[in-house]
């Protein structure tokens, strides 16, 4: 008898199971503007690559947080749309955004300034693990 596979039982590894990784959220709040086709999410998502927003719709319509409908058109025609489960994300979105606004800058710089200093260390040969 095939073993059932335990579930997080707190909400925030629940949350995480599916919009964990990097685009997820900033992919969601683009959708909650109402339905959209691929290369408008991509232009409205600078530094996405095609790869990862199609893996990322991909899943997000196996969860059930997205449609995807596809008209018989040529040329073809795809449009990305929340479900009612990922429309009840906005909530939590427009909270995110106004903790978001209400970081002190001098915090938002040293912020950056360590994640610049992080790529920095990755990318040279005494930050890359051997």
């Amino acid at each position: 008898m095939a073993r059932k596979a335990q579930l997080p039982s707190c909400g925030v590894e629940r949350f995480l199971l599916l919009l964990g990784g990097p685009w997820a959220t900033l992919i969601i709040r683009e959708l909650l503007h109402g339905p959209q086709r691929f290369m408008d999410l991509r232009k409205a998502l600078v530094g996405i690559s095609a790869h990862t927003l199609t893996h990322r719709l991909r899943r997000f319509e196996q969860n059930g947080l997205v449609t995807r409908t596809a008209f018989a058109e040529t040329p073809p025609r795809v449009v990305y749309e929340l479900t009612p489960l990922g429309f009840s994300l906005e909530g939590i979105l427009y909270s995110m955004n106004d903790w978001g606004n209400s970081i002190p800058e001098d915090v938002l710089m040293t912020a950056l300034a360590n994640e610049r200093q992080l790529r920095h260390s990755a990318g040279s040969p005494q930050g890359r693990a051997r």
